[in-house]
């Protein structure tokens, strides 16, 4: 049966990244804008990393320009616009589509393993699916979801 382990992607800097490096670790991923009204949970993301990270807890940032053209920048862009304002630290995608024809098979395989209200679509950025230490999917957020919300998750998933 596949896993979140079995996907690779670009990361911000050109580098391909496979998912398996992230073995062990519980995860968080999430499709991101630096254009849209949910752009500021960056920084409760960057809060939750901060607060998880040496616990074992690993976010991973795919940015995407599917939602009303809110991530029209190159990945320099984004990332400094991520550093700047949000200080981000946690690693960062470039860009992908999550819908769609073009949706990174990542996103396939997420949206398969956990349909939103609305079936299995993305339906806005900051959409976000948190992955258990085994590469499963156990449970997928909606963007209206604030990222504190979720540390109680985060904590049962983190727990050996």
């Amino acid at each position: 049966m596949p896993t979140v382990y079995d996907f690779s992607a670009r990361l911000n800097n050109g580098e391909e990244k496979p998912l398996a490096d992230f073995r062990g670790k519980v995860l968080l991923i999430v499709n991101t804008a630096s254009k849209c009204g949910f752009t500021p949970q960056y920084k409760g993301l960057e809060e939750l990393y901060q607060q998880y990270h040496s616990q074992g807890l690993e976010i991973l940032g795919f940015p995407c320009d599917q939602f009303g053209h809110q991530e029209p920048g190159s990945d320099e862009e984004i990332r400094g616009f991520c550093e700047l304002n949000y200080g981000v630290t946690f690693p960062l995608f470039s860009k992908i589509d999550v819908n769609g024809d073009s949706a990174h098979p990542l996103y396939r395989f997420l949206k398969g393993e956990a349909g939103g209200v609305l079936g299995d679509a993305i339906k806005w950025n900051f959409t976000k699916f948190l992955v258990s230490r085994e590469g499963k999917v156990l449970d997928r957020f909606a963007p209206v979801t604030a990222p504190a919300k979720i540390s109680g998750d985060i904590e049962n998933a983190l727990k050996p």
